[in-house]
């Protein structure tokens, strides 16, 4: 009868021995994905990707050591860090870059003169004005400048509208650069943005508003 929960135990190993593997499995193609989009990122922001790259396999072996606290945990002193969070749990605005096969793929007419760094530059700065936005809608009233107290007013409003909440976003009037402007090759990049699906607009009360959006 001591046999039972033996092979009980062994089960219940192979079992999180499995789970783990898929998880790291995974975790090895999210970090090809990631090398993958590095390749297309502009060099000054090439960084940030090694860094998602490290955060996502932490992640993955957090998660395993978690399933079952009685098999393979990991010791104190080789737990990840904590990854730190932004003020409240809000979290920085994303990064999806395109890649050359998506630029190649618009039309010659659309794609223009545009180059790949000039265009994730741009989702760059998109990044920078939403991150503005989120940090006037949290703010209080005593940390937020007199000549920016209105505008902190107008994006809280439009951050509860059903269009926008929970999403990140900015304004058309936002656009002051340094790479994405409001001249022709801005209206350009907007364009294969939106083409591309990094990005969607709608208009809100007299503001045209961006809204960052997922690739599918």
């Amino acid at each position: 009868m001591r046999l039972f929960p033996k092979l009980r135990y062994f089960e219940v190993g192979l079992r999180f021995i499995a789970c783990k593997l898929r998880l790291i499995n995974a975790s090895l193609q999210q970090q090809k994905k990631l090398q993958s989009m590095s390749v297309h990122v502009p060099s000054h922001l090439s960084e940030r990707i090694t860094v998602l790259n490290s955060d996502t396999n932490k992640g993955a072996l957090t998660e395993a050591s978690n399933l079952q606290p009685g098999f393979g945990t990991l010791k104190a002193e080789e737990e990840p860090a904590a990854l730190p969070k932004g003020k409240k749990g809000r979290v920085s605005p994303p990064l999806w870059y395109i890649t050359a096969d998506e630029l190649d793929s618009l039309s010659s007419y659309m794609r223009g003169r545009l180059t790949l760094d000039k265009v994730n530059s741009a989702i760059n700065d998109m990044a920078a004005y939403a991150e503005t936005n989120a940090q006037l809608i949290g703010a209080s009233k005593k940390k937020v400048a007199e000549n920016l107290w209105e505008k902190a007013l107008e994006v809280r409003d439009i951050a509860m509208t059903e269009t926008i909440k929970g999403k990140h976003f900015f304004l058309e009037t936002d656009i002051k650069g340094p790479t994405l402007k409001l001249d022709n090759t801005g209206k350009a990049i907007l364009t294969v943005l939106r083409h591309l699906g990094r990005i969607n607009e709608t208009r809100i009360g007299h503001h045209r508003v961006i809204i960052l959006l997922k690739p599918q």
